[in-house]
């Protein structure tokens, strides 16, 4: 998924303190890559570039899908510059006060919101979709502010106008299409609001984890996120993929300052640290930022680890952003959307090995074993079978029971290899195994007595975020669980 490559205006106000719009988020050109990514020139030579970006990507069996921004442009509020729309038809292309139209009806932020109920706003972005579907082949779109869009004359309407041109389209209802599924405007908080044949940044799902793992969560809200969150999707037609998992974004710390600050450090952005996200919270992982503490170090590195294996062993569709996987830090700035440097390049010579290999371990299982990709979500004791396709364990190596959910701090997941459906991939069988993975939110290290109740009998340590003693444990055998750790055993037997 690549950040905006529409063309773009940078911001005047960037300029005049030396800097640059780093990630593109004001389009101005909804037809065009932007010219300057093009490294064979700017006079068409950026077309015939990316169409071969793509041709290479498909090659490599990667799909790709384009973020999009279609809730505002880089014209900004009546003070902006007047480059193409408002010199068109101001009045069909962008929202209006109703109180005053000499001004905008700003749910962006960004000083102007597109009008999508204007047929000729709508028809642009249609075209515009339709464009990089049929002449760049891209696979599908993340939708910037989507509720910006889905907003009818003033609240968000899940059959308004936009959402109804994008389901009955022939082409655009066939691509993956997800949805930022918020904007700045009233009630436009829509997890889990937007209709069959979106998927949805989960929103939730990236703060609740980020609690789990900073203490404050129970049980019941892990198991509730691992599931795919069939308390969002699982009661309106969508199936797992619908929610897109993720701990962290381009907006926003980079998981290793996740770990690392308690305080967003926006200061080169030269805005007195006001602007991003209030990113701040209680790690309890040492000193702040850089240190040479090697106990501090390595609870988050195991931080970073828990949150991985989270993520990538969670039902839905796991987001990863790039560069999480290697360590980069942007040194405390969360809002690097201005800085083409250092802050957010990334440093190749100081890659986090350990760390790269751990999330090429963990990416590896998911893709071998469909427990953790199911498209269908999980059952419980209603799945017809023996075993159920997946059963919830307290520490004592019994079924979790029912008033533990919010206090406990440690949750076995057992998932069912034997209950998946059966299909086939390319004329071959897909099989799998049965997984029992264990997690320590809490800050004190604990003991995890395995099932007796017959859903294994041998188990082998398959990937751990931290050291445990033992790499096979039988039935009734204790695992030792540190604070803070996950550990996933594949059944043998």
């Amino acid at each position: 998924e690549l950040l905006p490559v529409h063309h773009f205006c940078s911001e005047s106000f960037l300029a005049e303190r030396g800097l640059t719009n780093y990630w593109g988020y004001s389009s101005i050109g909804f037809f065009a890559p932007h010219a300057d990514y093009s490294a064979a020139g700017t006079c068409g030579e950026q077309v015939r570039e990316f169409k071969q970006l793509v041709k290479a990507m498909h090659a490599a069996g990667l799909e790709v899908i384009l973020d999009v921004v279609y809730n505002h442009t880089a014209e900004g509020n009546h003070l902006g510059p007047t480059l193409s729309l408002k010199g068109i038809d101001n009045q069909a292309y962008y929202r209006l006060s109703p109180e005053d139209p000499h001004y905008y009806f700003d749910v962006t932020g960004t000083g102007n919101s597109l009008n999508p109920t204007h047929p000729a706003s709508l028809r642009m972005i249609m075209d515009s979709l339709r464009h990089w579907v049929n002449e760049f082949h891209v696979d599908g779109f993340r939708f910037d502010l989507a509720s910006a869009l889905a907003r009818g004359f003033h609240e968000v309407d899940r059959l308004g106008t936009f959402l109804s041109a994008i389901h009955q389209d022939p082409v655009l209802s066939q691509v993956k299409l997800i949805a930022e599924p918020w904007d700045v405007g009233p009630g436009g908080y829509q997890v889990g609001g937007f209709p069959v044949l979106w998927s949805e940044w989960n929103g939730i799902y990236r703060d609740e984890v980020r609690d789990i793992w900073r203490g404050e969560g129970g049980a019941g809200t892990l198991a509730t996120r691992l599931s795919g969150s069939p308390d969002l999707y699982g009661d309106d037609g969508r199936r797992p993929f619908a929610s897109i998992n993720f701990v962290t974004a381009h907006d926003g710390f980079t998981l290793r300052d996740l770990v690392s600050y308690n305080d967003k450090h926006n200061e080169a952005n030269l805005e007195d640290n006001n602007d991003g996200a209030s990113d701040n919270s209680s790690w309890n992982c040492g000193a702040e930022g850089e240190t040479d503490d090697p106990d501090v170090n390595a609870l988050r590195a195991r931080q970073q680890r828990n949150f991985l294996a989270t993520l990538l062993l969670s039902q839905g569709v796991p987001m990863l952003l790039g560069g999480d996987e290697l360590g980069r830090t942007q040194g405390g700035n969360n809002n690097g959307w201005c800085q083409d440097n250092e802050v957010s390049w990334f440093d190749w010579a100081n890659v986090d090995r350990d760390l790269l290999e751990f999330t090429r371990r963990l990416v590896q299982l998911r893709r071998e074993q469909p427990v953790f990709h199911r498209r269908e979500f999980l059952q419980g004791d209603e799945t017809d079978g023996e075993h159920p396709d997946v059963a919830w364990y307290a520490p004592s190596g019994e079924r979790m029971p029912g008033d533990a959910w919010d206090d406990s701090r440690v949750l076995g997941m057992f998932l069912n290899g034997d209950e998946i459906p059966t299909r086939t991939r390319r004329g071959r069988r897909v099989t799998g195994d049965s997984f029992l993975v264990l997690a320590n939110t809490g800050w004190e290290g604990t003991e995890f007595t395995m099932p007796s109740d017959g859903v294994g009998q041998s188990w082998q340590v398959e990937v751990a975020t931290v050291d445990i003693d033992g790499e096979e444990f039988g039935a009734g055998d204790t695992v030792p669980l540190p604070d803070r750790s996950v550990v996933v055993l594949r059944r043998v037997s």
